[in-house]
């Protein structure tokens, strides 16, 4: 990390470099004479981009060494949003409306979780990334929310795509310094949710029916957050922005404190 983000100018005085941000990405298989394909929503590396890093794509690598090489290079890490886990891979039975990620995406980021975690690397999770937090760390989750939470607010709203709630936040949490008394509603477009919560981390942010919307680590030295909503969104407001902003700072600031010990 010092290597990269820090260069000392003639003068003599330090001057710290944008950090690199490592992105994961989805993947579509091959199908009716058309390749196979990785793609992202923009809105992830823009965000990035928007709160001060340099937003890096990370193909689905098979190679762990290569993948290793990789996470060298970068600073943090932002795993994005996309279909759902396979809950059989955890142990649990899959459900009637579940969606699958494609196999070669969530071997990868399976993988590249753990390392991330070995790592303490500085993480935010969104969406799916959030629930691969949850599960990577020894929690699970809900796989049907509709009929796991009778009675819950339609957190994927076939009608409304751009369907918002509220939320109510722990204090003195990130979610909290990010949204103050400031308005407060976030878009919802899933059907799984955390469950039982990883050790270690803490939930800072719940719709008003219970569900987990947000999660931090409360492990020492190691900044990991993960929402359940898409700060990244089209549907997202300007206040939002600053969850990417808080995660570019902590980023920062992990690596000042590896500059200081090299």
């Amino acid at each position: 990390m010092t290597r990269r983000l820090w260069r000392r100018p003639s003068e003599g005085v330090h001057v710290m470099l944008k950090p690199v941000i490592g992105l994961n990405a989805d993947f579509c298989d091959a199908k009716g004479g058309k390749p196979a394909f990785t793609f992202l929503s923009s809105g992830y590396f823009e965000a990035i981009s928007k709160a001060g890093g340099i937003p890096v794509i990370i193909p689905p690598l098979k190679d762990d060494d290569d993948l290793e090489q990789v996470l060298e290079q970068v600073d943090g890490m932002l795993l994005v949003g996309g279909a759902d886990l396979d809950p059989r891979r955890d142990g649990w039975m899959i459900h009637r409306c579940f969606r699958p990620l494609a196999v070669r995406r969530e071997i990868f980021d399976r993988r590249l979780m753990r390392l991330i975690a070995d790592r303490r690397m500085p993480v935010l999770a969104i969406g799916t990334g959030m629930q691969l937090l949850n599960v990577t760390l020894g929690g699970n989750l809900l796989l049907h929310i509709a009929e796991d939470r009778p009675g819950s607010l339609p957190h994927q709203d076939p009608l409304d795509p751009a369907h918002r709630h509220t939320l109510e936040l722990a204090p003195s949490s990130l979610m909290e310094r990010v949204y103050g008394d400031g308005e407060l509603r976030v878009n919802s477009m899933h059907h799984m949710a955390v469950d039982e919560l990883a050790a270690g981390f803490e939930v800072t942010a719940r719709c008003p029916d219970g569900i987990v919307e947000a999660i931090e680590s409360r492990i020492p030295d190691w900044f990991a957050v993960g929402t359940q909503f898409h700060p990244e969104a089209d549907t997202a407001s300007a206040l939002d922005l600053r969850i990417f902003e808080e995660f570019i700072d902590a980023v920062k600031e992990a690596v000042e404190a590896v500059r200081m010990v090299a």
